[in-house]
């Protein structure tokens, strides 16, 4: 999980010169990173990211005026005007359509000197189906994000089952206009169906190695629905700071953050944070990770092991005290405010890297092992302890995730547990032993973002295929998805957004295209594009390589 402590970490500063990455088993990683001039900026797409499952597009071209076109209901929705999710989603979209300039539509010439209503697309009627259209619900693991798109005119229409699919829809319908050398706002003819590849899309900020303002974590969600991630792994909390402000527990961030004023999320922001994520369509997992990576955890008092150095307590401590009745009590009220705090059916447990040092030092932590009969099998006494607190977290009617090394270590976790593999070095093994058990699966692994090189370090992530595994088929069906992991040991809000995107663009497209979309050639054509409408969204995406946005000679052009 954590890549501090791996063995990559062992090299760290030899990714940044020689642009070498951790996952050497992964033959698909392209490492030759030689100079060469940009290919052509052509794709039959368009800038279309992440491309729909069923694209067809036709030579016949509308315009779209902000002074008559919008984003309505049609007759037969089953949501309409109330339904908040898609009101505010309408009044976003139509902004990131035409929101530049005021006034620009009343200084243009004509498309084909003609602005009749016969080449004017002037609405786009939505459609929900499902009975129940879950305008109040929160997204969920077997949301549908299916939709349909016909383009036409004078109305083009979008259809889903549910809110979840619109939203994805509003992303591809603003993703299909474009501008001609007027600034003129023009579609084409266009039909597209389209559902995601994996249910799990999923972004991980670590907000424990350096704190994230809240603002920065909202730009993040918003740049996460322009490339339909739907998943926020929210790693609150980790051994440098503990920035969540519990209600129950509140010395945990008052001598655990870095600052107990400035540097904590409190209820406010933690439910300001998942409402506007379920605004766009993205669930909240929070993280909490134990027994280990908890050293942030001093404000809960014998919570944490006592190390000896012989028969002398050293003063350090270790991981949480897995012997004492007291850390069970405190664990289930936690995670009985967690379970209400967060709404998603799952939180992630975290379980991984647990330094067995400390618990071994320790007179009572031995003793408590003899009465166990665990002998010095430490893996038994972690497994006693995730056994406990998942049956804490079960009892608060939740899911869970955990990182490989639980199950690794043996711990008897419960069929539906999600495993998720991190290791980058036997992660086709791993994929292979986690679903051969009958367990899902997520794959982390090639996409450690805080991993950086020279050169055009997308097309690594872009070329990993997800189930290239040996598998049967019901292995493979096992695998929800993956997450773009982004740690925070290099990582504050003065560079997350350009050492996240375009890279998590392109675990965007792989997560969800089919896995027959794998042209370099044409994927680089439309995520430069892609790009550009980020920057020119407010995500100051860092650029793939060398070249220009369209935006900013138009720009100029419009001030003089």
């Amino acid at each position: 999980m954590d890549p501090a402590a791996s063995v990559c970490a062992a090299v760290a500063l030899l990714v940044t010169l020689s642009g070498c990455c951790c996952s050497a088993d992964w033959e698909l990683y392209d490492r030759n990173y030689e100079p060469e001039l940009p290919p052509v900026l052509h794709s039959s797409y368009g800038s279309l990211w992440p491309l729909p499952r069923s694209v067809v597009s036709f030579p016949e071209v509308y315009r779209l005026s902000r002074l008559t076109f919008q984003i309505v209901y049609s007759p037969e929705s089953t949501a309409s005007t109330g339904c908040s999710i898609l009101d505010d989603a309408f009044r976003r979209y139509f902004y990131y359509i035409f929101g530049r300039s005021a006034a620009e539509d009343s200084q243009r010439p004509s498309v084909d000197g003609d602005h009749t209503e016969a080449h004017e697309v002037r609405q786009l009627q939505v459609t929900i189906t499902a009975s129940d259209p879950e305008c109040n619900q929160h997204p969920h693991v077997t949301s549908n994000e299916a939709y349909k798109i016909t383009v036409v005119q004078p109305v083009a229409t979008l259809k889903s089952e549910t809110v979840w699919g619109a939203l994805r829809g509003l992303e591809t319908f603003s993703q299909l206009v474009y501008e001609d050398q007027y600034i003129t706002h023009l579609i084409n003819k266009t039909n597209i169906m389209d559902a995601p590849r994996f249910a799990h899309r999923g972004v991980l900020l670590d907000t424990s190695r350096h704190y994230l303002p809240l603002q920065v974590i909202l730009d993040t969600l918003d740049a996460m629905s322009f490339n339909k991630f739907n998943v926020f792994h929210w790693h609150i909390v980790d051994d440098p700071s503990f920035p969540y402000q519990s209600i129950t527990f509140p010395n945990l961030s008052a001598k655990g953050a870095y600052h107990p004023v400035t540097h904590i999320y409190t209820l406010k922001d933690v439910l300001t944070v998942i409402e506007y994520a379920r605004q766009r369509g993205i669930r909240v997992i929070p993280e909490f990770d134990t027994p280990g990576h908890t050293q942030s955890w001093k404000g809960q008092p014998n919570l944490l092991t006592p190390c000896y150095n012989g028969e002398t307590p050293s003063g350090t401590f270790g991981p949480i005290n897995p012997a004492l009745n007291a850390t069970y009590d405190f664990m289930n009220r936690l995670f009985k405010e967690i379970s209400w705090v967060f709404p998603d059916n799952f939180i992630h447990l975290g379980g991984d890297e647990v330094n067995f040092a400390c618990w071994k030092s320790n007179p009572m932590i031995t003793e408590f092992m003899l009465k166990q009969g665990f002998g010095s099998d430490y893996r038994k006494l972690e497994s006693f302890y995730i056994q406990n607190v998942v049956d804490i977290v079960a009892s608060n009617l939740k899911g869970y995730m955990v990182w490989q090394e639980v199950f690794d270590n043996g711990v008897k976790i419960k069929s539906n547990t999600i495993v998720e593999v991190w290791m980058a070095s036997n992660m086709k093994a791993e994929l292979y032993k986690v679903t051969k058990a009958g367990f899902t699966t997520i794959l982390a692994a090639p996409w450690y973002l805080d991993y950086i090189g020279y050169g055009q370090d997308w097309r690594q992530y872009y070329q990993v295929e997800p189930l290239h595994f040996n598998g049967t088929e019901a292995q493979k069906k096992l695998v929800l998805g993956g997450e773009a992991c982004l740690w925070g040991e290099f990582v504050d809000a003065t560079n997350l957004a350009a050492r996240l995107w375009p890279r998590a663009s392109a675990v965007s497209e792989r997560l969800w295209s089919s896995a027959e979309t794998n042209d370099l050639g044409d994927a680089y054509a439309r995520l430069v594009k892609h790009r550009c409408r980020m920057v020119q969204r407010g995500v100051p995406a860092e650029p793939l390589f060398i070249g220009y946005c369209d935006y900013e000679y138009k720009d100029k052009k419009e001030s003089k």
